[in-house]
């Protein structure tokens, strides 16, 4: 790898959305280059223990998200690290998909070096040089001092959108009040009796959200809890949550809980994410203590991995050139230049406090998230992919999960190698070649 040479497409972050558009790109036969400032790829799915993925399907369930999304998905199985899709049980989504997460490291750098994508790890986004309002270069810092990258097009995936605010575009943050959804600390726990678990939800049904479901427990595996009330309440403990959140698996004495919150911090500080990683650690102690000594099923339990950093939902939301609403969402919007559907619901952890609002979509429970979203005003060789595109505060809340961010992935990619191919300003891309593309490489556009 020669990095000082010039790359058609460079993908800056490779998480979930970067992984994909990487792959994309290079496989529209694009110079491509990944860079991520970890060891390893997956972003949230593997630094922050973002698990499972939900949710590939609607309501009704139809997969509304396929391409390199399910492509991922099917390599997992394959390779025994994930069943595929499940039946949710709490009844939130329609299904949850889980995977083991150092297989999804592995495949993730097998895929890209097949497709001819250069990878660089440990490597750190730290500027841009601008010409007029083209990037230029974006220069990385790691432990060799400091490198430029060059390319024609820039995908910007990095969650935070880093590189498009590094470039002087147009961003905002959080609700009407600035304030963004609360960061979590996950952690996984062995020793759990998921059949005691089980038992106990058929005998108190009232405890638990999904009590609909639990006559059900015998005919799907057990992917998600959400309740013990009773145990949390009589607990008193210090987060601010109703009730308890747990996903079963991968393994069959294991769990992802999903419990901490940590809120009124802003992840784009330097103080908020290091007050963050303090106190996130903090509550995994006090919680690993209160399933142990309240939770039945968890009696022999423990923690056994804990998140390398702090799981972050929300924070900077890049002004494209369409901003995808709430209310897009909520109608289940069609759009002429569609690139990814999704089926998740609007799902806003409280900024401030306790409680969770999820509103669910009309119609078919399907909305299309737009080409015009991941083009930054004014940036004429730059594009989003992942959680940061230009959505307000409510239409974040569901466009933020990772099968969303993979599919947006595949068409930033594909776009951007249209876009250096062809010489043309991202704005630009041939909504006609770009929708052919994607459908060649099997991404669900609702109309294919």
């Amino acid at each position: 790898m020669n990095i000082s040479q010039h790359y058609d497409v460079a993908v800056l972050g490779g998480g979930p959305a970067g992984i994909t558009a990487a792959l994309s790109a290079a496989r529209a036969g694009a110079r491509t280059i990944i860079v991520e400032r970890y060891g390893y790829l997956g972003g949230m799915s593997t630094l922050a223990m973002v698990y499972p993925w939900m949710t590939f399907h609607a309501p009704s369930g139809e997969q509304v998200i396929h391409g390199t999304a399910q492509e991922i998905v099917d390599q997992l199985i394959k390779r025994k690290a994930s069943p595929g899709h499940l039946r949710d049980t709490i009844g939130f989504v329609y299904s949850v998909t889980p995977y083991e997460a150092e297989a999804y490291k592995v495949l993730a750098n097998e895929m890209l070096q097949e497709a001819g994508v250069d990878l660089l790890f440990h490597s750190l986004v730290t500027g841009v040089e601008m010409d007029d309002k083209a990037i230029r270069k974006v220069q990385v810092h790691h432990k060799g001092g400091r490198s430029d990258i060059c390319a024609s097009v820039y995908v910007d995936a990095t969650g935070d959108g880093d590189v498009a605010y590094m470039a002087g575009a147009e961003w905002e943050q959080g609700n009407k009040d600035n304030k963004v959804q609360p960061m979590t600390m996950k952690f996984r726990m062995k020793g759990v009796s998921l059949e005691e678990v089980k038992q106990y939800m058929k005998e108190h049904p009232e405890q638990f959200y999904e009590k609909t479901m639990i006559d059900e427990l015998d005919q799907y595996p057990l992917t998600s809890v959400m309740g013990f009330y009773k145990q949390w309440k009589e607990a008193n403990l210090s987060i601010p949550r109703e009730g308890i959140l747990f996903f079963a698996g991968p393994r069959e004495d294991e769990v992802l809980v999903n419990v901490s919150r940590v809120s009124g911090l802003d992840p784009t500080q330097v103080e908020g994410l290091t007050q963050g990683e303090i106190e996130g650690r903090k509550q995994v102690m006090e919680l690993e203590n209160f399933f142990q000594k309240s939770v039945p099923g968890f009696q022999n339990s423990y923690v056994s991995h804990v998140g390398t950093q702090i799981g972050i939902r929300e924070s900077r939301r890049i002004m494209g050139e369409y901003t995808l609403t709430g209310q897009d969402v909520l109608d289940a919007r069609k759009f002429e230049d569609v690139i990814a559907r999704s089926a998740y619901p609007i799902d806003i952890h409280n900024p401030e406090g306790k409680g969770i609002t999820a509103n669910f979509i009309k119609e078919d429970g399907i909305y299309d998230i737009p080409y015009r979203s991941l083009v930054p005003r004014g940036m004429p060789n730059l594009l989003l992919a992942g959680r940061c595109i230009s959505t307000t505060h409510e239409a974040q809340a569901t466009a933020r999960l990772t099968p969303s961010c993979m599919a947006i992935g595949q068409a930033a990619g594909t776009a951007a190698a249209i876009a250096s191919k062809g010489n043309y300003r991202t704005s630009d891309v041939p909504m006609a070649e770009l929708h052919r593309q994607l459908i060649e490489h099997n991404a669900n556009l609702g109309f294919n």
